[in-house]
């Protein structure tokens, strides 16, 4: 081995924002990687991305100039006097609840700055902060098998096969990493399982939005009524406007996890009772059809590695969007995988620092996945313990979201690394070095 030659490879499965993160990660504790991407170039699909400070922290602890650039392409709520809310309750019914003597909530904390982005301007950042020549597009993988020699083998649609020391799978809700990982143990839990909500997304300009809306578009509003909601929000640096409308959808989902295109009249039916400015805003059919997009989620993942594959992100802990929290989870995986791959010395210490991760990320991703699924419920005001009763659900989500926020990610960067080199230090005794 040259003395320049790294002492294993890794191979990231995926080019999305948990996959673009642990490169990041990696390449602050000097181990080098490569990303294998299916698409042919970065995802330009446009969508809104908010971010709480466990996510910020992350950033950083990962990466200074990450968290700085981030900086530069946030944004928060138009109002000053709306700095730390997270957003507001209303009822989504005529006159925002203004007639039935609903005012709304405000789900806010003196430490929270509200923060989102447009997920093209984040991932522009992204890549922008690994080396060139690191993500390889246009190589879709079809299998992934492991070896007794613990070598990893990807074999690629263009007929190429590569061998890693290790796969790390940001591969994904859907993705092939997942079975590889689950398949011997727990095969149940391969499939994602269907949220019983489908949505309609749409992002307007927030000149259209403040045309529709007034002073209601500049800061983030959860509208709310049983069975139906709708989360807006800004983004682009406050020039756009993210619109996500929530259903309640209590039958299976046919068909597969893909949107679904529906007449105008249909996606009509399903706003009806809301306040007509909500209509107005979200009737966007002018230039493309409406479809309904189902949301899937991973409720049980028992563990997050086997041998030397390993998950990331939403092929681990694919989550509802209820908390914002899904890709701050993403973030939070590569921070502590990265800190945790800095310290391996040699291939026969990669397992014990996938255990290390799994233990310590496991725990706290899927309390989230299904907290989040509850808080759905919650929103459609059908929950059993709050109702349409918009102070307990205020007062739940100011107690409930400052336990993702400011989650000690010190402290699990800390253990985690302690531990890794506790149980290295007890193979290395075992093995008389």
């Amino acid at each position: 081995m040259s003395p320049t030659e790294p002492p294993f490879s890794i191979a990231i499965i995926g080019a999305g924002i948990g996959g673009l993160a642990l490169a990041i990660g990696l390449r602050k504790q000097n181990v080098p990687c490569k990303i294998y991407e299916a698409a042919p170039r970065f995802d330009a699909v446009g969508a809104g991305i908010g971010m709480g400070p466990n996510s910020l922290r992350a950033m950083e602890l990962m990466d200074e100039e990450f968290a700085k650039m981030y900086d530069e392409i946030k944004v928060g709520n138009g109002f000053p006097e709306k700095l730390h809310e997270q957003f507001e309750m209303l009822s989504a019914e005529q006159g925002f609840g203004s007639l039935n003597g609903w005012h709304g909530g405000s789900v806010s904390h003196p430490k929270f700055e509200r923060s989102s982005a447009h997920r093209k301007a984040l991932l522009e950042v992204m890549k922008s902060l690994i080396p060139k020549g690191t993500v390889n597009f246009n190589k879709k993988v079809l299998r992934v098998d492991q070896t007794e020699g613990k070598k990893v083998y990807l074999t690629f649609c263009d007929g190429e096969i590569l061998g890693f020391d290790a796969v790390i799978g940001c591969d994904g809700i859907k993705g092939l990493t997942r079975g590889v990982v689950l398949a011997k143990r727990y095969p149940e839990e391969i499939a994602a399982k269907y949220c019983n909500t489908y949505v309609y997304r749409h992002i307007c300009t927030m000149k259209e939005a403040k045309r529709i809306l007034g002073p209601y578009a500049e800061n983030a509003k959860w509208y709310m009524r049983e069975g139906r909601g709708c989360v807006t929000y800004p983004i682009s640096k406050g020039e756009e406007v993210n619109i996500v409308v929530f259903m309640r959808d209590e039958k299976p989902w046919k068909g597969e996890q893909a949107a679904v295109e529906v007449s105008r009249e249909e996606m009509l039916s399903d706003f009806k009772g809301f306040d007509q400015r909500l209509v107005m805003l979200l009737d966007n059919t002018q230039n493309t059809k409406p479809c309904r997009w189902p949301l899937f989620h991973h409720p049980n993942t028992s563990t997050y590695y086997e041998g030397r594959v390993c998950l990331l992100g939403d092929s681990a802990h694919a989550s509802s969007p209820s908390q914002a929290a899904g890709a701050g989870q993403g973030l939070e995986d590569a921070l502590v995988l990265s800190r945790l791959l800095g310290l391996v010395k040699n291939p026969g210490q990669l397992e014990t620092a996938f255990q290390v991760y799994s233990s310590i990320r496991q725990p706290r991703a899927q309390a989230v996945v299904q907290e989040s699924q509850e808080v759905l419920v919650a929103h459609f005001l059908v929950h059993p313990r709050f109702g349409r009763d918009i102070q307990k659900l205020t007062d739940d989500a100011n107690k409930r979201l400052p336990l993702i926020w400011f989650h000690d990610l010190d402290a699990d960067v800390k253990a985690a690394e302690n531990w890794f080199k506790a149980l290295t230090r007890q193979m290395d005794m075992r093995n008389g070095s």
